[in-house]
């Protein structure tokens, strides 16, 4: 992810409007995924596993506070060892998203999940950054549909099996105008809602044919009694 502006724009009525939204909703997904190991790659300024109950929870990335300093292209974590995978604003600000996306495939268990947030362009926010092109963050990337990140999650062998949509309000700079927007809200999940200018994902991946084998206890039974010797019945004459 780009660091130009980020910080700045965390702290600003936008990002605060963004991150309260998106923090909500992972905060009610995560709980219910459950496992051993979960990562946050990227934007390492917020911690968005705190409601998640796995043991190891780390951010890794690039910048500050990180337990991993790390290109998200090539994750130093072993294959299929990790269970949730939380990707907030990372693709659409990327040089190689498709690599992410194969590196997060990787190291996901099967069944694993993964969550990702991103600026809709089919949005107020998406007609902001294509009318006034150039600046900081998060005007400076290039926004994913979620219609093109569900194909590219589906060639990957990703079910995507949740989704929503948020921030209705249009990019105002100041609190107050942010504010008088809020009504957009409730009409916008109503009326227009794949209009939200911020979407997350919830994907899990499949492994096609694996099936899980357990001992066929009745056969086993079977194939005994069959071997076993059959007595014969004495014949007694008069």
């Amino acid at each position: 992810m780009s660091n130009t502006g980020l910080d700045a724009w965390l702290a600003s009525p936008q990002g605060r409007y963004v991150l309260d939204w998106e923090s909500q909703r992972i905060d009610e997904t995560v709980p219910d995924i459950f496992g051993f190991n979960a990562l946050q790659i990227g934007l390492p300024q917020c911690d968005l596993l705190r409601a998640n109950r796995m043991a190891l929870r780390a951010r890794i990335g690039g910048g500050a506070p990180v337990a991993v300093n790390c290109l998200p292209t090539a994750l130093p974590i072993a294959n299929q060892s990790v269970d949730l995978v939380i990707l907030p604003h990372v693709l659409e600000f990327a040089d190689d998203p498709h690599q992410i996306l194969r590196e997060v495939e990787r190291i996901l268990i099967p069944e694993g999940q993964l969550i990702v947030t991103g600026f809709n362009p089919l949005s107020l926010w998406g007609l902001r950054k294509q009318t006034r092109r150039g600046g900081g963050f998060p005007w400076n990337g290039s926004y994913l549909s979620p219609l093109r990140l569900k194909d590219w999650l589906k060639l990957l062998g990703f079910d995507v099996d949740r989704g929503d949509f948020g921030c209705y309000a249009p990019p105002c700079e100041q609190q107050k105008w942010l504010q008088r927007w809020r009504f957009t809200e409730t009409a916008g999940r109503r009326w227009w809602k794949f209009s939200g200018a911020v979407y997350m994902l919830r994907a899990v991946k499949r492994v096609h044919g694996m099936r899980l084998i357990t001992p066929n206890w009745r056969k086993k039974a079977l194939r005994a009694k069959a071997l076993r010797p059959v007595a014969q019945k004495e014949i007694h004459g008069d």
